[in-house]
Formats: structure tokens, sequence, C-alpha cells
């Protein structure tokens, strides 16, 4: 979560001209009236006084107290509400804020580098404002727990969740199964992928899912949690993704909201431990699609940020292991080009697992997946799990 890692993205989106023309806000600090939306009492006092707790999930290797830690991350939860309030009044249809998505924080706890949830925190506003059909899409390696847990019961919020399979990755949630509770049973979709899973593979995955999901609910506005650490090279996560299949992944979310909510997107950061190699060009591609800016994957990066990337990277303690090897594109290289699910096919019998090829067997695993969360949730939204249109 070094901080190196939102300075670099700005840097690289300004040096880019992403940001010419761009209306930055600065936010405030929330009150504590905001964050108890979705936090308790105790849990806040605790943040605001945490020297020598080891509850509250405080202490913890993954949440190290720290100075000032309420009002460091309060105001990440101050961004985002800002983004909410920028929507709502009509300032602006899409806004970004890359320091957010904080999705692990849960009502009384930290966890996973993540204190207070600004996501579920702007949700929880645009709510009482004028909004109440609400689609969370979430694509950060991790599980969306925190935000699924804030909303599990409340029918006006859809959370869908495309991770790592939970068998293979903490937090360990995010099973298909987990549909949401009561009335508001169908309201959580979770698309677990297996360890590998590259670009092509993943963006069939989303497609066969996400679209029809977010098309059945209707939102009214999308708000997403656009982690990159599904990146091959993260050093916490086991899928393969490159910085063009993130790319890839937000324009397809803001062609959503396009289609469906009148172009409203409030996007966050989230999770991405390549520091300098991975973040940075990730999310100035989320920045160019949220102002509509075309940065071209075989976009040179700019020589001073290169050579800022280098210096972060040489001073960073050896326990962060970056790459003084700075990009010198915006763009890996990866395969975005996939082919849609056209439906359900039989599932491979065992005595042939051992005898077809690795990509065989990688397409046949992705529709398994696809299938799961299908089968899960689609007739809970009224939609035919065997139908590829749905």
């Amino acid at each position: 979560m070094n901080p190196a890692r939102l300075d670099l993205t700005m840097r690289l989106a300004r040096e880019l001209g992403v940001l010419d023309g761009a209306e930055t806000l600065r936010p405030s600090q929330p009150s504590d009236g905001e964050l108890l939306r979705v936090h308790t009492p105790g849990y806040i006092a605790a943040v605001r006084d945490p020297h020598g707790r080891v509850e509250h999930g405080l202490g913890t290797d993954d949440n190290p107290v720290f100075a000032h830690m309420h009002e460091a991350s309060a105001i990440l939860a101050g961004g985002s509400l800002a983004a909410a309030r920028a929507i709502a009044s009509g300032a602006a249809r899409r806004a970004v804020n890359i320091g957010g998505g904080m999705h692990h924080a849960m009502s009384d706890h930290a966890a996973g580098f993540c204190v207070y949830n600004d996501c579920a925190i702007a949700i929880s506003w645009l709510l009482d404002n004028g909004f109440d059909r609400i689609g969370y899409v979430d694509v950060d390696v991790h599980h969306g727990d925190g935000v699924q847990r804030a909303f599990v019961g409340d029918p006006r919020v859809l959370t869908v969740s495309i991770h790592q399979h939970p068998a293979t990755l903490w937090p360990n949630t995010g099973w298909p199964a987990e549909t949401g509770f009561g009335d508001a049973e169908g309201s959580a979709v979770n698309l677990a992928v297996l360890p590998g899973t590259a670009d092509a593979l993943w963006l069939r995955a989303f497609h066969a899912v996400v679209p029809g999901a977010l098309r059945a609910f209707r939102p009214q506005i999308i708000v997403s949690q656009c982690g990159v650490d599904s990146h091959r090279e993260d050093p916490l996560a086991d899928l393969n993704l490159t910085v063009d299949g993130h790319r890839a992944a937000f324009r397809a979310i803001r062609d959503l909201a396009d289609e469906l909510c009148e172009g409203r997107w409030l996007s966050t950061g989230g999770g991405g431990y390549g520091v300098t190699r991975v973040v940075p060009r990730s999310w100035t591609h989320l920045l160019a699609t949220v102002l509509d800016v075309d940065v071209p994957v075989d976009t040179p990066t700019p020589e001073p940020w290169r050579e800022a990337a280098r210096a972060v990277a040489e001073s960073a303690s050896p326990e962060l292991m970056l790459s003084a090897e700075a990009p010198e594109t915006m763009g890996d290289g990866g395969e975005v080009d996939f082919e849609p699910w056209s439906g359900r096919s039989d599932p491979l019998p065992l005595s042939a697992v051992t005898q077809i090829d690795k990509a065989e067997r990688d397409l046949a695993r992705i529709d398994a997946a696809i299938a799961d969360t299908r089968d899960n949730v689609f007739p809970l939204l009224g939609l035919d799990p065997d139908d590829p249109r749905d």
C-alpha cells in the first residue's frame, strides 16, 4: 500500500496529458457521522486512539498501527464521498478516487490493509441521496468481502465480485453459492477463477456473468473497485492478467455504465502491489477510461516518469523487492481478444483430462466457473443460466 503507487500514477497520467482539463477535488475529512454509516462507534474510537490495541483487527501484520491512522484512513473515505456527491449533484457523470477501494474493512474491524470501507460508505450515502438501485463491481484479485457483508441483506445493492478462487486465496470468501439473504437473495454475485487465469479467459468469464447480472438489476449508478493485484507480476496473488487486460476490464465497466446508468460511474482503486511497474500504468488507464482519453498500449512511458519509478524502486526497503526496471510502454503485450461464452458444454470425463492440452483444460475450467456462478445466481435474477443471451 506504499503511497508511492498514487504519486507515480498521478505523475504518469499528468505527463501523458491524461489529466489535461480534468477537474480535481480536494476531499474533506468526513465526520464520524459519515463513518458511522458503515462502522461502529467502538471501532472508530479504537482507530482514533489505537496505541497498545490488538483488537478490532488493529496492530496486526496486515493492519499495523501508525501515526494519524484515523485521519489518513478517513480522508480516503472522504475522496469517495466527494466523488459520490459530484455525481449525485450532476456536476459529473463519472468520478474516480484511486486512493479508495478499501473493500475489506468490516463494520467493527480492519482487514486486508483496509481501515475504513470507503466503497460501502459512498454507497450508503448514495442510497440516502436519490439512488435506490446501485451496482457494485469489484475486479480486485481478492473477494470484495467487506462491501458484500455491508449490503448482503439489502436488495437495493447488487454486489458483483470477480476474484481468485477462495480455496486458493485470502479472505477465502466469495464462493458462487454466496448470493445474498432474505429479500436480497440474488443481490450478491461471485465469480471465482482459478490461479493462472490470463486476460482472454478472465474477460470471457467477466462478459459471461457481469453484463447479464447488471442488466437484470438495472442499476442507476455503478460503483467499481478496480484493484489491479490480478496482474501476473503481483506478489500477493496468482492470476495472470496484464495491464492490457486491466484496461479492457475498465473499458467494459465504462460501457456498461453508459448503457445502463446514463454514464454514472464512481470508480475507486484498491489492491495492487506492483508499486512501480504495474499500478501506475493500470490506474493511468483507469483515469483515461473515466475521462474518455485513449492511451494506446504501445504508448511509450515518458523518460522523466521512468526515472521517478526507478528512484522509488531503488530507495524502497528490501522486503518490497521492487524491480528497478521501469516499463517502457503502457502495455504488456497481453492478449485481450477472447471468444465469448456461447453456452454450457458437456463436462470433460476424468479419463480425458490428461489427454487434452493446457489451453483446452484452462478453457474447460473457466467455463466451469462461469456455469457455477450462473447456476447459483442467475435464476434468482430471473435469468436463464444456460442461455448466453442472458
